[in-house]
């Protein structure tokens, strides 16, 4: 679970004579336990009852998934970081604003919702733009990861340990017996504590082996690598009796051509990275930015249509962001359900009529979530906890 110091309440009370009215009764009582912020829905387009029965479902749904979507983005935001993991909150802004100051600040955007369409349509429209957010997402995010895959899967046998790590970096020409028709070189990894008895006995362990042809190449933790020569018709009596010993020869060839173009495409792999890094952590930053928007736009329209449903008309309420005091959450709570406790009767009421005759998302919620007032809880944690 998140901190408790990213959680939010978003709230619509019923207004009084005017919705400032609502706005000075909460923010007067309330400021003893929390901060309290004005949150600005403008006069959207109500349309018919039915509509916004229908709406109220389909924007719970769009609320779950915008919010995957913004924490998909944040959490792979963090990943492509890898090791500057403490950039990520200073990248995760709305509009050039941190999520908090853009909450707390909200203003609708009504150059790409105009309040005038339908709330359907602003909400489709919404859903689309998160839609391709998510597609873009998945589509980058593989090519990257594949380019990041290859990348590591290449270091990791560059760095590994002497007995599965490459070995064109450490290993030199004149470590082996080249373009002989007779002669061998193979390379054995042995335990540090074996020095002495590999260098005692190599020369034994079969017929045709050179004497004085191994030298310690390259140590490294608990482990040595070193060479010896033969004649190639005793190299698989050789590792045998290896093998017996414990010994671990090595399945390598020295091939320059082959060094050359693994090192090239370690080169080419990090240059590859490096380059779809930054484009990559722009757009990040952009799409982040859109779909945290999305997400507050909307939260506005749920808490616009559940206040619809249950103050009625005409439109008069105030919506609000509060940020609870530590430990002071129940306290708050329980002064809001006592001042808004009127709510809960005429609720009630509307509930039991409205039972036989069909069921209304929001107003028919009987989740713990409910509470006499509009209530929706908004979480601003990205930097912890989130999967993807």
């Amino acid at each position: 679970m998140s901190s408790n110091s990213d959680n939010f309440w978003l709230i619509s009370v019923p207004g009084e004579k005017t919705p400032q009215e609502s706005w000075e009764k909460v923010s007067k009582t309330a400021s003893a336990y929390s901060s309290v912020f004005k949150f600005n829905i403008p006069n959207l387009k109500v349309g018919t009852l039915d509509h916004l029965f229908g709406l109220s479902d389909d924007l719970a749904k769009m609320d779950t998934f915008i919010e995957s979507v913004t924490r998909k983005v944040a959490q792979y935001f963090s990943e492509v970081l890898e090791h500057e993991k403490d950039k990520l909150a200073e990248n995760l802004m709305a509009n050039n604003a941190d999520c908090f100051t853009y909450v707390t600040n909200f203003e609708w955007d009504h150059a790409k919702y105009p309040p005038k369409q339908a709330l359907k349509s602003i909400a489709e429209t919404i859903s689309k733009q998160v839609s391709q957010i998510e597609n873009d997402l998945k589509s980058k995010s593989t090519a990257y990861n594949s380019i990041k895959q290859s990348l590591t899967a290449l270091q990791k046998k560059q760095t590994g340990s002497l007995l599965t790590r490459n070995l064109g970096d450490i290993l030199k020409k004149e470590d082996f017996v080249l373009n002989s028709e007779y002669l061998q070189t193979l390379i054995v990894v042995i335990s540090k504590s074996c020095q002495d008895e590999w260098f005692a006995n190599y020369e034994t362990l079969c017929e045709y082996v050179v004497p004085r042809s191994s030298k310690k190449l390259f140590e490294e933790g608990d482990q040595v690598m070193v060479n010896v020569t033969m004649f190639q018709k005793v190299v698989d009596t050789f590792k045998m009796k290896c093998r017996d010993r414990k010994y671990m020869v090595r399945d390598f060839q020295y091939d320059e051509s082959t060094i050359s173009k693994d090192n090239e495409q370690l080169k080419t792999l990090e240059q590859n990275k490096k380059d779809k890094f930054g484009p990559l952590v722009r757009w990040l930053k952009i799409n982040f930015s859109e779909s945290f928007m999305a997400w507050i736009h909307i939260k506005a329209l749920r808490v616009f249509v559940e206040t619809l449903l249950r103050y009625g008309l005409p439109v008069n309420f105030q919506a609000m962001i509060i940020k609870p005091q530590k430990k002071n959450g129940k306290k708050l709570r329980e002064m809001l359900d006592t001042m808004y406790a009127h709510l809960s009767a005429s609720t009630d009421l509307s509930k039991k009529e409205l039972s036989n005759a069909m069921e209304i998302p929001g107003l028919m919620n009987n989740s713990a979530d409910y509470y006499p007032y509009v209530y929706y809880s908004l979480n601003l944690d990205f930097l912890e906890n989130n999967r993807y």
